[in-house]
């Protein structure tokens, strides 16, 4: 296949930076992978991995000449990263990201990017909990959704390319408001991973012979949680700040969910709990129908 972008840059090569250099390499989508991170360690493992063509000290260097931007960091970085790089970006480029909140994307980068660049925010909904330039694997994408949220009047052509960049990364592309993908993402993914925190921090609150009868004898579902309560603190922590309306809206409607299941399971009503529990099984069928499991 043809080449997408003779030279695609990427701020960040974390879990997810670094699985886009593998998709990449695998894809033949980039005649030139240029780079950088913040981190002198993570700039020489990626180089020692051979994940990239060029490495660079910092994010307007690498921008430099790039016909696709990709910024692979947390959100709290985006408005930095675009001051940093907007005088770098050359005329017909895009600029695309990965966070899990489109409408503090819009808000932090769009008032930045400059006339004839192309700002199209993306979301690849694909992750593990493991972090670093290590981590990445070109098969972290392969049916998994990406989502993109072009703002109003954003070149179609560039949306295109995009979307075909994620195609060929091995993702489905849906098309999103940003506003509706972070209700969305709130009740998918940011409050999952809300309850994980919590659950796994109650446990570690609990008198330490207990604590430990907790981490021995961890069964499936606990188990689950603390995987998920093992990803990047720093990402979580900007996701939650960042989307707080749609997660508080979320959390609301799940505490009064919580409550009446508690009081269910206090009054004996089995029939309601089992009521309960067979809609939302439902749910796992639907999720496994769409391999997404």
């Amino acid at each position: 296949m043809a080449v997408l972008f003779p030279r695609v840059a990427l701020i960040g090569v974390g879990l997810i930076g670094s699985s886009l250099c593998h998709a990449i390499r695998r894809g033949g989508l980039a005649g030139h992978i240029a780079a950088t991170a913040r981190s002198e360690r993570t700039r020489a493992k990626a180089v020692e991995l051979g994940l990239v063509d060029s490495m660079h000290p910092d994010a307007g260097t690498a921008a430099a000449g790039a016909d696709l931007v990709v910024i692979c960091t947390p959100i709290g970085t985006y408005a930095e990263i675009g001051a940093a790089i907007r005088a770098r970006l050359k005329p017909g480029a895009i600029l695309t990201d990965v966070g899990s909140v489109k409408q503090a994307a819009v808000r932090d980068l769009g008032p930045l990017v400059p006339e004839g660049v192309h700002f199209v925010p993306g979301h690849p909904v694909a992750g593990t909990e493991h972090s670093g330039p290590e981590a990445g694997f070109a098969e972290l994408f392969d049916g998994r959704w990406c989502i993109l949220t072009p703002p109003p009047g954003t070149d179609q052509g560039a949306v295109d390319r995009l979307a075909e960049f994620w195609r060929r990364c091995g993702s489905q592309v849906e098309i999103m408001e940003p506003a509706h993908h972070d209700i969305v993402l709130a009740i998918t993914s940011h409050l999952p991973h809300l309850i994980a925190y919590t659950i796994v921090g109650t446990a570690t609150d609990l008198e330490d012979a207990t604590r430990k009868e907790v981490v021995k004898f961890s069964a499936g579902g606990f188990r689950d949680f603390t995987r998920i309560a093992a990803s990047d603190p720093v990402m979580w922590r900007d996701i939650f700040l960042n989307n707080r309306e749609a997660v508080l809206e979320i959390l609301g409607r799940f505490t009064e969910d919580l409550t009446a299941l508690q009081r269910a399971i206090r009054w004996g009503e089995g029939d309601k709990l089992e009521d309960w529990f067979i809609r939302t099984r439902a749910i796992r069928r639907g999720i496994i129908d769409a391999k997404q499991a």
